[in-house]
Protein backbone atom coordinates (compact mmCIF):
# COMPACT_ATOMS: atom_id res chain seq x y z
CA UNK A 1 0.00 0.00 0.00
CA UNK A 2 2.83 2.37 0.87
CA UNK A 3 4.53 1.76 -2.49
CA UNK A 4 1.29 2.45 -4.34
CA UNK A 5 0.80 5.75 -2.55
CA UNK A 6 4.38 6.79 -3.28
CA UNK A 7 3.88 5.97 -6.96
CA UNK A 8 0.75 8.12 -7.12
CA UNK A 9 2.55 10.91 -5.28
CA UNK A 10 5.47 10.85 -7.73
CA UNK A 11 3.17 10.73 -10.77
CA UNK A 12 0.41 12.96 -9.42
CA UNK A 13 0.30 15.34 -12.39
CA UNK A 14 0.17 12.46 -14.89
CA UNK A 15 -2.61 10.72 -12.98
CA UNK A 16 -4.68 13.91 -12.87
CA UNK A 17 -4.09 14.52 -16.59
CA UNK A 18 -5.13 10.94 -17.35
CA UNK A 19 -8.39 11.45 -15.51
CA UNK A 20 -9.13 14.94 -16.87
CA UNK A 21 -8.15 14.54 -20.53
CA UNK A 22 -10.04 12.48 -23.07
CA UNK A 23 -6.87 11.37 -24.88
CA UNK A 24 -5.42 7.91 -24.46
CA UNK A 25 -2.80 5.80 -26.18
CA UNK A 26 -4.54 2.57 -25.17
CA UNK A 27 -5.34 1.50 -28.74
CA UNK A 28 -1.74 1.97 -29.83
CA UNK A 29 -0.45 0.08 -26.79
CA UNK A 30 -2.83 -2.77 -27.62
CA UNK A 31 -1.58 -2.93 -31.20
CA UNK A 32 2.04 -2.96 -29.99
CA UNK A 33 1.20 -5.84 -27.64
CA UNK A 34 -0.39 -7.82 -30.47
CA UNK A 35 2.62 -7.28 -32.73
CA UNK A 36 5.04 -8.41 -30.02
CA UNK A 37 2.88 -11.48 -29.34
CA UNK A 38 2.92 -12.36 -33.05
CA UNK A 39 6.71 -12.06 -33.08
CA UNK A 40 7.00 -14.32 -30.02
CA UNK A 41 4.69 -17.04 -31.30
CA UNK A 42 6.21 -16.99 -34.79
CA UNK A 43 9.76 -17.27 -33.38
CA UNK A 44 10.72 -14.49 -35.77
CA UNK A 45 9.35 -14.08 -39.25
CA UNK A 46 11.16 -15.09 -42.39
CA UNK A 47 10.89 -11.55 -43.71
CA UNK A 48 9.14 -8.27 -43.01
CA UNK A 49 6.42 -8.85 -45.64
CA UNK A 50 5.30 -12.03 -43.87
CA UNK A 51 5.19 -10.15 -40.56
CA UNK A 52 2.97 -7.46 -42.11
CA UNK A 53 0.66 -10.11 -43.59
CA UNK A 54 0.32 -11.79 -40.20
CA UNK A 55 -0.44 -8.46 -38.50
CA UNK A 56 -3.13 -7.66 -41.07
CA UNK A 57 -4.59 -11.13 -40.62
CA UNK A 58 -4.71 -10.75 -36.82
CA UNK A 59 -6.29 -7.29 -37.09
CA UNK A 60 -8.96 -8.60 -39.50
CA UNK A 61 -7.80 -6.21 -42.22
CA UNK A 62 -7.72 -9.21 -44.54
CA UNK A 63 -9.42 -12.55 -44.14
CA UNK A 64 -7.81 -15.94 -44.34
CA UNK A 65 -8.54 -17.63 -47.65
CA UNK A 66 -10.45 -20.89 -47.37
CA UNK A 67 -8.30 -23.56 -49.09
CA UNK A 68 -11.45 -25.28 -50.41
CA UNK A 69 -12.98 -22.20 -52.00
CA UNK A 70 -12.85 -21.53 -55.72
Amino acid sequence: MHTTLLTFKRNYRGVINGIDLEYSNGCLEGLNRKIKQIERTAFGCRNFVNLLKRIHLEENVVTEKDPYSI
